[in-house]
């Protein structure tokens, strides 16, 4: 009875130890437990939009010697009233400009060979420049005044056919004296700009400038002490309007110009400009420029 349960025992106890042993056997076999993916957050990133490209930064030429258009400051920056304009519609239209100081006698040059996007210098729109560059819908209306000393006796731009004429070379007035005075006449003298033409006019090398209505009147305001006056001759000037050149062909550049001129207009930005610069919005501006005709 005692060898039968011992073996019963033992045979059990055997029994156990195997399946013990298999079951230890059986864990090694198990796949161990999936892991969370270390790869979910380069998912998530890759998700994300595209950040945005940088906007696109735009050369500016223009001729930083014709206040109040275009000038340097004391630091060296080019401000002025087409300065602003231009940034202005910079703004609206997503890209960034960036100005150059560039000679008026070569500007044009410049936007045909490429060296610069777009110009503007209080550049008047006709049909001669029309032929190589396209131009923006207008922006500042202009027109041609003379400047005299106080005690001048001229009254209108026939008068002047007489007398030693300043003009800055290239531009409309240069244009209107040569036709007037002809153009082999030595009685133009010609400047790099505007305001050494008055300068000489202030030191009494010639008797009169011809030039644009916003610089001669900027410079007679600011240069008190000169005793220069305007006058008016709204015969002999035709209007003329001021438009932003871009090379010819680049409509894609032009529309994006027009439209944020178009775009500063309605939103009452231009006529912040302009005031500053001018004392009155556009509208104003013009009536009390016309009753002082």
């Amino acid at each position: 009875m005692t060898a039968f349960t011992t073996r019963r025992f033992l045979q059990t106890t055997g029994l156990l130890l195997a399946g013990m042993l298999l079951s230890a056997c059986g864990k090694k076999d198990e796949a161990p437990a999936a892991a969370a993916p270390a790869s979910a957050p380069a998912v998530a990133a890759a998700s994300a939009p595209p950040a945005p490209p940088p906007p696109k930064v735009l050369t500016v030429g223009t001729d930083a010697a014709y206040a109040p258009f275009e000038s340097q400051n004391e630091k060296g920056e080019i401000v002025g009233f087409d300065i602003e304009v231009v940034g202005a519609i910079a703004k609206k239209a997503g890209f960034e400009v960036k100005f150059v100081n560039t000679p008026w006698e070569g500007i044009f040059n410049t936007l045909g060979q490429g060296d610069r996007d777009l110009l503007v210098s209080a550049i008047t729109i006709n049909d001669e420049r029309k032929q190589t560059m396209d131009f923006s819908d207008p922006y500042f209306n202009a027109q041609q005044l003379i400047a005299v000393k106080e005690n001048s006796k001229v009254a209108k731009f026939a008068d002047l056919k007489k007398l030693k004429v300043g003009v800055q070379t290239g531009t409309t007035g240069d244009e209107a004296v040569t036709k007037l005075l002809g153009k082999t006449s030595t009685a133009i003298k010609r400047f790099e700009s505007t305001p050494l033409a008055l300068k000489e006019l202030e030191a009494g090398g010639v008797d009169a400038v011809v030039a644009d209505n916003g610089v001669v009147i900027n410079y007679v305001t600011n240069n008190a002490g000169s005793k220069f006056k305007a006058v008016a001759d709204p015969a002999a000037f035709a209007a003329e309007q001021y438009g932003i050149a871009v090379k010819k062909g680049n409509a894609e550049l032009l529309g994006q110009i027009n439209k944020g001129l178009a775009d500063i207009r309605a939103d009452g930005t231009y006529d912040q400009i302009y005031t500053k610069y001018f004392g009155a919005p556009p509208a104003a501006a013009a009536a009390a420029s016309a009753a002082s005709k």
